[in-house]
C-alpha cells in the first residue's frame, strides 16, 4: 500500500474530492482525520472507511477559523500523530458577479474558505511536520486560479492566491524534507458543479465543454493525483501547480 502507516488530514471531506480522497488514502493505508464543516457528512465519511476496515476520525471544523484549523490538527495529533500529508481541499465556488457588483462580503467570505482556510491548514500543521521530519502538503487550487471566469472574481482570486502561497511553503520548507504541491482541476462532477448547472443535466452544461474528452471529470480522477502527490512516488515533486483539466487549458 502507497501510505502505509501515514497519517493524513483531509478538508472538505464530506463530499466530492476530499471525500473520494480521504477513501483512497485509506485504501492505500493511511490513517486519516477527514475533516469538514458539515459534521453529519464528514462522520458518514469516517464510517465508511471504518466499515471498509480502513481507520477515520471526524472532525467537525470550519477551515477559515484559525481556532478550528488548529483544532483540527491538534486532534489529529492527540488520535494518530503528527501528520505526515496534509490535503487542503476545502473550498467554496461563492457568489458569481461582475467585479463592479461584487460585495466587499462575497469576496471576504470566498477569500476566507479558500485561501485563508489553506494558510491556516498549513500554518498549524507545519510545526508538527518539521519535527516528524518531513511529509506532504496538498493544497486545492483551479483552473480558475490560472484563466479568467467571467463572474469568478473573488474564486480566480482565492486560487491564484493558492498557488502562489503553494510556492511561497514550497521554497521555505524544503530543506525539512516537506513537499508542497497545487492541484488545479478543471470541470469536476462534485456538488459544487451541480449547484453551478441548476439542475441542468451534466451533458447539456457548458462545463462539459471545457474538456478536449466532452465531458466532466470525476472526483477518483483528482483523488489518484492527490494520492500520487502524498506518496513517495513525487518525492521530487513540490512547489508545482499539476494541471488535471481535461485539456481545458489547451483550446
Amino acid at each position: 500500500m502507497r501510505l502505509a502507516n501515514k497519517i493524513a488530514v483531509v478538508t472538505g471531506a464530506g463530499s466530492g474530492m476530499g471525500k473520494a480522497a480521504a477513501m483512497l488514502f485509506a485504501r492505500e493505508g493511511a490513517r486519516v482525520a477527514a475533516a469538514d464543516i458539515n459534521e453529519a457528512q464528514v462522520k458518514e465519511t469516517a464510517a465508511e472507511i471504518g466499515a471498509a476496515g480502513g481507520h477515520a476520525i471526524a472532525i467537525r471544523a470550519d477551515v477559515s477559523k484559525s481556532e478550528d484549523a488548529r483544532r483540527m490538527i491538534d486532534e489529529t495529533v492527540a488520535k494518530f500523530g503528527p501528520p505526515n500529508i496534509v490535503y487542503n481541499n476545502a473550498g467554496i465556488e461563492g457568489d458569481s458577479n461582475y467585479v463592479a457588483n461584487m460585495t466587499e462580503e462575497q469576496f471576504d467570505r470566498v477569500i476566507a474558505i479558500n485561501l485563508r482556510g489553506v494558510f491556516l491548514g498549513m500554518k498549524y500543521a507545519l510545526p508538527h511536520m518539521v519535527k516528524a521530519g518531513g511529509g506532504s502538503i496538498i493544497n486545492q487550487a483551479s483552473i480558475a486560479g490560472m484563466v479568467a471566469i467571467k463572474g469568478g472574481a473573488a474564486y480566480s482570486a482565492s486560487k491564484a492566491g493558492v498557488i502562489a502561497l503553494t510556492r511561497v511553503a514550497a521554497l521555505e520548507y524544503g530543506r525539512y524534507n516537506i513537499r508542497v504541491n497545487a492541484i488545479c482541476p478543471g470541470a469536476i462532477e462534485t456538488p459544487m458543479a451541480q449547484r453551478i448547472r441548476k439542475g441542468e443535466p451534466p451533458k447539456q452544461h457548458a462545463l462539459n465543454r471545457i474538456s478536449v474528452f466532452g465531458r466532466m471529470a470525476e472526483a477518483d480522477e483528482i483523488a489518484k493525483v492527490a494520492l500520487f502527490l502524498a506518496s513517495d512516488d513525487a518525492s521530487f515533486a513540490t512547489g508545482a501547480p499539476f494541471v488535471i483539466d481535461g485539456g481545458w487549458t489547451i483550446s
